[in-house]
């Protein structure tokens, strides 16, 4: 991954690091420029009676910077639409094309926007509904990347300020359910529970948090003869 450059679009923060920052490190490490996007301020997650959206707003963006750091990560844009709001309008798909077109990506990383929700994950007795902003901001991200970054007449104004079309080379989803790309983070897990630990004010009980990522990441690389594993559905872009 020497000189490649890596772009992942979240809509919190710490949704990177649950699902691709052993990912992130590993490239990192390999020499790889990494980039974050945020689409969301992260303004409602929070079950502290005596927190405040503004308040819980700045503990967050502090806590996606140090755990950004922490992965190798160069520089996080953070869009700001206000946390369960998000949609995939133009506004955003723009937002999203415009920083591609700026860091001009090799691969960009987001969440799947197929997926809804899970009965069942990981073999346990519950599943979940998957976060509307983060369907949002994956499917915003899949447009931005195809074709909106690509085609030269769309945004013309944005060739006008010097940012030029650029072809994203792959689009890699993370995912629960289809087990389709594995990444070998055996080196790097340890840097994945770090960065994800330091999301300090989303977390009641965090062993619990790392005894369920340790499993799973168990549980993935097992199928490939890996420690640990991330999963993600790859997808390389005409």
């Amino acid at each position: 991954m020497k000189n490649k450059i890596l772009l992942a679009v979240g809509a919190h923060p710490d949704d990177m690091e649950f699902g691709a920052s052993g990912t992130v490190a590993k490239w990192t490490k390999e020499g790889a420029t990494a980039y974050y996007v945020i689409c969301t301020d992260g303004s409602r997650g929070s079950e502290d009676p005596k927190m405040t959206h503004e308040k819980l707003v700045k503990i967050r963006r502090e806590e996606q910077e140090v755990a950004a750091r922490v992965l190798g990560v160069k520089k996080v844009f953070f869009l700001n639409h206000t946390d369960t709001q998000l949609v995939a309008d133009l506004v955003l798909k723009e937002e999203i094309a415009k920083i591609i077109r700026t860091v001009k990506p090799d691969i960009v990383i987001t969440m799947d926007p197929t997926f809804y929700y899970t009965s069942k994950l990981d073999n346990a007795d519950s599943g979940f509904v998957n976060h509307t902003d983060h369907r949002a901001a994956a499917l915003a991200t899949m447009d931005a990347c195809f074709p909106l970054a690509r085609d030269r007449l769309t945004f013309p104004h944005l060739e006008k300020q010097g940012l030029k079309p650029h072809k994203v080379t792959e689009l890699w989803l993370t995912s629960f359910e289809k087990e389709d790309y594995l990444v070998d983070i055996s080196d790097t897990f340890k840097t994945k529970i770090k960065a994800l630990s330091l999301h300090k004010s989303q977390f009641i009980d965090f062993p619990a948090i790392e005894k369920r990522m340790t499993k799973r990441a168990r549980r993935l690389g097992k199928k490939k003869g890996y420690k640990f594993a991330e999963n993600f559905i790859r997808i390389k872009l005409p």
